[in-house]
């Protein structure tokens, strides 16, 4: 039984926040110093990043509030505090994204009998995937799980959990739903890590629904393989901790390089290299990165265009931010039925996840992934 997304659907916060207006408020901040402002500079400018929204309105000036005092100097609550604004925040766009999702399948919500929702920025129980079985008013009954703390990469293992349980159960409908609320762990600093992390990540919400059955809509996304690669480097380049003040991320320089030197092979391994690809959609967890998936696999400029897209209007949503990509793939009606997508998201570790989709007419017959090409390597 081939697994495929019948629908995605996205939802974002209200506050919506200029890069450069971040920019001059994080430079603006009475305990950082000339160099911090010229780092901040920097990565602002080098970032890619146009627009991103927020769940904390008082960062889109005027009114002060949790984070931000009268006058735009930043607070800095403690985790508890963060956290009760994760739990006030998340559920509302959690429910949001998946009835747009439900509603871009065409399927209904008593048809749901699998919930998977994912998240690395906030943490509470009952959990999101209870809450939204209330929310959506689905069957009590349905099966749950929640993938925490993974990371940017937390998609694709959701998706991949999902494939599974469409392989073992046939009529499964599966809804996945991602929140992540970057910006309530916002802070002033001269760490160029955090600042780096500040000009980068910001909030959002999408969903997918899986399954086997035969999709309502003109198209689908059918799910292939899957595979994870461990990277040998980079454990402490990119990590997601725990802080007093919030939690904390380290991502280091040596992260696009990390990925720029290892990503060629990786996609030679798991895919049988670049041209076995039609189209890419490539976590943006920054410009450089992208850059570096580029380069390294010898890409056309304009190969990671959907990429680019997203990172330019919406910013590094974490978790989220590769279904805002997929989303795009599947409503773009000029893609031809068989473009085959290869998917890329990178997370802590150094953690590489990668899945292949195909862009299938509804017309079109749902054959198991093998039938049609090689399964992903999972050595």
């Amino acid at each position: 039984m081939t697994a495929s997304i019948l629908g995605l659907g996205t939802a974002l916060p209200p506050t919506r926040l200029a890069q450069d207006e971040v920019r001059e408020m994080m430079a603006a901040q009475p305990d950082i110093d000339r160099r911090a402002r010229r780092i901040i500079t920097a990565a602002f400018a080098a970032s890619a990043i146009q627009t991103r929204h927020t769940v904390l309105a008082e960062l889109g000036g005027g009114a002060s509030g949790l984070h931000v005092q009268s006058g735009g100097r930043l607070l800095s609550p403690s985790t508890g505090a963060r956290n009760d604004e994760f739990r006030r925040a998340a559920p509302p766009l959690f429910a949001a994204a998946a009835r747009a999702a439900l509603a871009s399948a065409d399927v209904d919500p008593a048809e749901v009998t699998h919930v998977i929702t994912v998240s690395c920025t906030g943490l509470f129980a009952p959990g999101p995937d209870a809450l939204l079985v209330r929310d959506l008013g689905l069957n009590p009954a349905v099966e749950r799980d929640h993938l925490g703390f993974i990371g940017c990469a937390a998609a694709m293992p959701a998706l991949r959990m999902a494939s599974r349980i469409v392989a073992a159960e046939p009529d499964a409908v599966v809804l996945i739903s991602s929140v992540e609320l970057c910006s309530l762990h916002i802070r002033s600093s001269d760490d160029p890590e955090q600042i780096v992390a500040a000009s980068v990540f910001a909030d959002g919400a999408a969903a997918a629904v899986v399954s086997g059955r035969p999709g309502r809509r003109p198209r689908r996304l059918d799910l292939g393989g899957f595979a994870t690669r461990l990277s040998d480097q980079g454990e402490r380049d990119m990590m997601w901790t725990v802080g007093d003040a919030g939690f904390e991320m380290t991502l280091t320089a040596e992260v696009p390089r990390i990925v720029g030197r290892e990503v060629r092979a990786i996609v030679d391994d798991v895919f049988g290299g670049p041209d076995a690809v039609d189209a890419w959609a490539v976590h943006p967890g920054g410009r450089s990165i992208l850059d570096r998936v580029e380069s390294g696999l010898g890409l056309a400029p304009d190969a990671l265009a959907a990429s680019r897209q997203v990172l330019r209007d919406y910013g590094n949503m974490s978790s989220a931010t590769v279904l805002f990509i997929l989303r795009a793939i599947l409503e773009d009606d000029t893609r031809p039925d068989g473009q085959r997508i290869g998917a890329l998201a990178f997370g802590p570790g150094l953690t590489v996840e990668s899945a292949r989709l195909t862009v299938r007419d509804a017309a079109a017959p749902q054959h198991p992934a093998d039938a049609r090409q090689p399964a992903l390597a999972a050595r």
